[in-house]
């Protein structure tokens, strides 16, 4: 049997947050949830049913711009996109322009679990979900709510670079497997249709043997930056340091006019959680790494 590593997991709630507003009730969130994904790890959860878990919270609190706390289209719909995957065994599943499903990162995993497919769009999407038995939306106007720190006028008109957001997590476990998984309701006032960088594997997520990221932020730039598996490529290729992958690759994200963040956790248990938005919403724990949870 494999010598146990350390474990270590790390979340983000969405970059862009106004620091005259107040995010007790997120920063309370993610202490407790980054302690009960923790103690998962340490427990023995994969890293893959960890990441799933930590999204799942984060969808159903209805605190982030993702699951619950997703905000309607042009169309006053609600299009959430989702993704996750398994670094051990590098596969993924996603979901896109996903409406009326009540955790958007399950139905990903279902797409991981129970296809041959990657990413699963739209009504072909819902339909899958309700195939599998996945929970629905079968409210609206009780089941979605406004995120803390976002006020309604703010949902109503094309994201002004404070009001979008994300959700990820990213886990390593002490087998040494990597997963990363991340959802989005997208930017507020977006086109009916619109689909940014969090459901696209290798953009907004990704995981192998080496490396898990999950990304936040103006999804149009992440995808001309290079996105997540950028990270990976700089340090395989490049042999660039996991935070120095990062920064370059948030770099790019501003050359092409974007901001947001990420978190990435490498198979050594080193964890970056660094972002050029106004903040990050984010919290990390581990069996060698203390609890810790930030907004600016």
């Amino acid at each position: 049997m494999p010598a146990l590593r350390n474990h270590v997991i790390a979340l983000h709630g969405g970059a862009g947050v106004n620091p005259d507003r107040d995010y007790a009730e997120v920063e309370v969130h993610l202490a407790a949830l980054i302690r009960r994904c923790e103690a998962m790890l340490a427990g023995g959860a994969s890293a893959l049913d960890t990441v799933e878990h930590a999204v799942r919270d984060l969808e159903e609190s209805g605190l982030y711009v993702a699951g619950r706390g997703s905000a309607p289209n042009d169309q006053g719909q609600v299009e959430c996109d989702a993704a996750i995957m398994d670094g051990a065994r590098m596969q993924a599943g996603g979901v896109c322009a996903l409406s009326g499903v009540a955790s958007p990162v399950t139905a990903a995993r279902a797409v991981l679990d129970r296809t041959p497919y990657v990413l699963l769009a739209g009504e072909g999407a819902r339909a899958f979900a309700g195939e599998c038995g996945l929970a629905m939306v079968r409210d609206p106007a009780a089941h979605y709510r406004l995120p803390v720190g976002v006020e309604m006028e703010e949902t109503q008109a094309l994201d002004s670079g404070l009001s979008h957001g994300t959700v990820g997590a990213v886990a390593l476990d002490s087998m040494g497997r990597l997963a990363a998984a991340t959802s989005t309701g997208g930017l507020f006032g977006k086109r009916a249709g619109r689909v940014g960088d969090t459901p696209i594997t290798g953009i907004g997520n990704w995981a192998d043997g080496e490396v898990a990221v999950s990304c936040t932020g103006i999804g149009e730039a992440f995808v001309y930056a290079g996105g997540a598996r950028d990270v990976a490529a700089r340090m395989a290729y490049g042999g660039a340091s996991l935070g120095d992958a990062g920064q370059a690759v948030l770099d790019a994200v501003a050359h092409h006019g974007g901001d947001g963040g990420m978190i990435a956790v490498d198979k050594a248990g080193s964890v970056i959680m660094p972002f050029n938005s106004p903040g990050m919403k984010r919290a990390v724990a581990g069996s060698a790494i203390p609890d810790r949870v930030a907004i600016l």
